[in-house]
């Protein structure tokens, strides 16, 4: 059954840039009341406090804090306040957004560059796979996800592609992608949906600290069937959309957000074909 949004919740973790700032802006737009978690330097005040200020001039409640969401003592503090922020009825959406990861190179490819070290990985999987299966264990045991809601993981297609930089980022992304299938048959029962959405590549803070990111993007933008990249209001409006309803039979799934992105990724290797044929 379709439902409205309006005068419900949503915890966004990381919030105050590209995606989750996009999809916090577009639930509020729908009447949703956002709690927000990002992890940011005293320059990015300005730029929350502009977010606060747009989510309420939509008529709802904000509720921003500058908290490492991958922490247990910020999930220890913000389980109880969003139990009483929502009157325990818990959450409605709980997007998983949290782009902060070891951009480095397993191997190095030239005399004394950096590599991968245990500590940069383990980091890595935590906060960008293994936070989102610890909120979730939390918030049930808190009672604050209940039948209808929806759980939602920003992966990518790095999960099965390679970037020089990508190996830790692309390994979180596969184990994200695993919690989010086991937590879907878990949590089935209970009503509740979750899922992964595999936005194509989009310009946000995170992609720019990606050294090849240049290239990449002009790539993608042009083997891409709507011959452009994905905008974080693409994957809002994806978000909203799937939110609507109060069933849980779609879960489990690596939905892709990209325009056809990821099918149209051959045309890459065609091109790339062509210049070898050439050269």
């Amino acid at each position: 059954m379709l439902t409205s949004l309006d005068k419900t919740w949503g915890l966004v973790l990381g919030a105050s840039s590209g995606i989750g700032r996009a999809c916090a802006l577009a639930m509020a737009q729908q009447g949703m009341n956002v709690v927000g978690v990002h992890f940011d330097t005293a320059a990015a005040a300005q730029s929350v406090a502009e977010l606060a200020d747009e989510i309420i001039a939509c008529g709802v409640q904000a509720r921003f804090h500058n908290l490492n969401a991958a922490r247990k003592s910020t999930r220890d503090e913000l389980v109880g306040t969003i139990d009483e922020l929502t009157d325990g009825q818990g959450l409605k959406i709980l997007l998983h957004s949290l782009a902060f990861g070891t951009l480095v190179r397993y191997l190095p490819d030239q005399a004394d560059a950096p590599v991968l070290t245990q500590r940069q990985l383990e980091m890595t999987m935590d906060v960008m796979a293994h936070s989102l299966l610890y909120w979730v264990q939390d918030l049930c045991a808190a009672g604050l996800l209940r039948p209808g809601a929806k759980v939602f993981a920003m992966t990518s297609a790095g999960a099965v592609q390679h970037l020089p930089s990508y190996g830790a980022v692309s390994a979180a992304k596969v184990a994200l992608e695993a919690h989010v299938r086991q937590l879907a048959c878990e949590l089935a029962p209970r009503g509740v949906a979750v899922n992964a959405l595999r936005a194509g590549v989009t310009i946000t803070p995170a992609l720019r600290r990606i050294p090849e990111h240049l290239e990449f993007s002009r790539d993608s933008a042009r083997n891409n069937p709507h011959h452009r990249l994905t905008t974080p209001q693409d994957v809002a409006e994806a978000v909203v959309l799937l939110s609507a309803t109060t069933s849980s039979w779609i879960t489990g799934n690596t939905i892709g957000v990209d325009g056809g992105e990821l099918l149209a990724a051959g045309g890459s290797w065609a091109s790339q074909e062509g210049i070898r044929q050439d050269g």
